[in-house]
């Protein structure tokens, strides 16, 4: 097992990328070769020992062997874990944009806050962030169609706007609140959200499920509500309760599962009346 420890000696204003130095990359480097390596920075390159120590400790024969901590504040440290396939990334401090942005493999883990982004295009590996994110987590690249195809992202507190954009596989779970859009023009995989959403998930949505258990500000017109469930089974897994069940968008004949928290919604059940204390408790259910 090798272990590379980055120290931070100085941040920049201007953002380091390092898209370059994954698992994948760096899995023979010693710290002779670090020495030697210039980190770009916007038009420029410069050399990362200016901006980290770095410590090498023990060998490894592949990039599942290898364990980059990063101790500092990354708030303008771009790509760590970028296209990673193993191994492990720590990061003791805020992450800046793409942190474990189309990694296939291994797990980050970040004791902070990340930017947007986060978690892009991934196709597999676990990104854990402890924190809250900004927009676009485990979304698409602008532009692009596609965003993460598998692989596991959980986020230990609030996540920005159109988080799970283009979901095509995997699984988001976001341990806070979310904001507008989660999960827009998810085709399959999971969205779960512990706390409460904003407005209007799972816009133009084909299939795939979105799980919330808080509180649902605004449903867009285009689901068909089923009525509620109890205890359902989603993808192999059973989430306890009474939920109101949805499906949608069918604005564009989409098939996609909506389940929002019953009791914390029960103002969105057509049935639903304040004088009709039934309802009020679900009892008919």
């Amino acid at each position: 097992m090798k272990t590379i420890t980055f120290d931070q000696i100085k941040t920049s204003s201007i953002a380091l990328e390092l898209d370059e130095l994954n698992t994948d990359a760096i899995y023979t480097w010693t710290e002779d070769d670090f020495a030697k390596y210039n980190v770009p920075i916007g038009n420029s390159r410069f050399p990362i020992t200016d901006y980290f120590k770095i410590t090498v400790e023990g060998e490894a024969n592949s990039p599942d062997e290898v364990k980059m901590i990063m101790n500092g504040d990354m708030g303008r440290v771009k790509y760590i874990g970028f296209r990673m396939s193993g191994g492990e990334v720590i990061v003791n401090g805020n992450a800046d944009l793409h942190v474990g942005a189309e990694m296939s493999g291994g797990y980050v883990l970040v004791n902070g806050n990340a930017q947007a982004h986060a978690g892009r295009e991934m196709s597999g590996g676990k990104l854990e962030i402890m924190g809250n994110t900004k927009e676009f987590t485990g979304a698409s690249y602008i532009g692009e169609w596609r965003g993460v195809t598998g692989g596991e992202i959980i986020v230990h507190g609030n996540a920005g706007k159109q988080c799970g954009e283009c979901l095509t596989g995997g699984n988001i779970h976001v341990m806070g609140d979310c904001d507008i859009l989660a999960g827009i023009h998810m085709t399959k995989g999971t969205i779960e959200i512990d706390g409460n959403v904003n407005r209007w998930p799972g816009g133009q949505m084909k299939n795939g499920n979105i799980v919330i258990h808080g509180k649902l500000g605004r449903l867009l017109e285009g689901f068909v509500e089923n009525g509620i469930v109890t205890d359902p089974e989603i993808s192999g897994k059973v989430y306890p309760g009474k939920y109101i069940q949805y499906t949608g968008d069918i604005a564009i004949n989409g098939k996609g599962g909506l389940y929002i928290d019953a009791e914390k919604n029960r103002d969105k059940l057509s049935a639903y009346s304040e004088g009709n204390d039934e309802y009020i408790s679900l009892g008919d259910y």
